[in-house]
This record gives C-alpha cells, structure tokens and sequence, in this order.
C-alpha cells in the first residue's frame, strides 16, 4: 500500500506488536482496528498485560504492513478508527505517530491509552510525543489502578484514569455509559481475549495466556479401518 501524503521513508520503519485485534468493540467507540506495543516502561501494579510489559518479544512489522492491514480492515469491516493501547503507546512514539497518521489518511480516528498523565506527556521534550498527542481524538491517561475499577465508563480500566477528548470527533455520550465487554475468540486452535477484566472473569483473564492452544481430543476408537477424525 502507499499513501499518497506518506514520507517514503517511513514505509519500512519497524515495530515491535504485542497483538493486534483488527475489528473490536471492546477497546473504544464503534468497531475499532487495536494494536497493543510489546514494551513498557511502568509497572503498573495487577497490569491487565504482564506479559506485554518487556520490551523484548511481540512480533516486528513495519508500517506499510500496519496500514494496509488497516485499510483491508477498514473496506472489509467498517472500522470507524484504531486505539492503540500496550504496552505503553507513548514508549513507541516514533511508531505510534506513523500508526496514527496512517491512520488518518484512512479517515480513521485515533484512541490512545497512557499510563502517563496528559500533563507530563506535554512536559515531555521529544518532538514525537507531542506529534502523537496532536493526532489523538481521544486520550485515556493514568496509571491503571486494580483497587478502584471502573464501573461506570465503559472501555476505562480504573476510576482514577481521565478520558480526554482531544479534536471535536468524539464527546462523553450515551455509549460510554453501557456495560463493558470482554471479548473472547477462538481461531483454529488459539483463544485470545481483550476487553475489561472484569472480576468474573479473572479466571479466564488470568489463567489462559493472550494465545493458548486449545486442547486436542484424543481419538475415537472406530471399527473402521480409516479410521476416525479427532474432533
């Protein structure tokens, strides 16, 4: 894919991606493209994403993969934007910036998660800090916080975590006030879960990893001299 307004040189920068969740609403507004960063450098007590916290791990992909996986998403499933959570978003600023303004030539919104608050994100001297902040429509800061969950905004991990809506795009409406959403899916073999960890579903949340392999039956015994299929 090449987007016209595009730095060439942008095209092959790499990243380090935890996961990505193509269409889901369970990481914002509307159906949602979501990428978590592998790397972190907070350490949040009862992180929803332990395992995303090294900074070592997690697949490379460069930009122009990112974005055309965007734009397929976008014509195949009517995604309304992309939220990029991790990890932490702003530990990969470079990459996140590129994400974001691909994103908008895709006509997409941004959503971003922080562990830092907006305050010393603006204190912050790298210029792609504040690039990343101009192209977010909405910005949830704050470190999560287990012993103060969010009952009442929905996609908000803690009640200490402030939305900010950055550009005219988006307003704190009806939507935010439904109930939370934990997805759960099963490709082939593999389970991967995203969404709030709600405490009823600790175990699930806790207790698989991001992609476990399901279990395999053991086979049928069957008269039959072709024997059986394993289902």
């Amino acid at each position: 894919m090449k987007l016209e307004t595009r730095n060439p040189k942008l095209e092959t920068l790499e990243m380090q991606i935890a996961q990505v969740v193509p269409c889901t609403e369970a990481e914002g507004p509307g159906k949602r493209f979501a990428v978590w960063f592998q790397g972190c450098p907070l350490r949040c007590p009862g992180c929803c994403n332990p395992e995303f916290l090294p900074f070592k791990g997690g697949q490379t992909k460069t930009i122009d993969e990112m974005a055309t996986w965007m734009e397929r998403t976008r014509d195949e499933q009517g995604i309304e934007g992309i939220t990029l959570l991790g990890g932490e978003p702003f530990a990969h600023a470079r990459a996140s910036v590129a994400l974001a303004q691909a994103a908008k030539e895709l006509g997409l919104s941004v959503m971003v998660f922080s562990g830092y608050m907006l305050e010393g994100l603006r204190a912050k001297p790298e210029p792609e800090v504040a690039e990343l902040i101009h192209l977010t429509d909405m910005l949830v800061d704050g470190p999560y916080d287990r012993d103060n969950p969010d009952n009442e905004r929905r996609w908000i991990g803690s009640t200490n975590q402030r939305i900010h809506f950055l550009t005219e795009r988006y307003r704190f409406d009806e939507q935010w006030r439904k109930k939370n959403t934990l997805e759960i899916r099963v490709i082939g073999r593999e389970i991967s879960v995203n969404g709030f960890p709600a405490k009823d579903a600790v175990g699930l949340w806790k207790g698989w990893a991001r992609k476990k392999p399901l279990p395999v039956s053991p086979p049928v015994p069957n008269h039959d001299s072709r024997g059986a299929d394993a289902k």
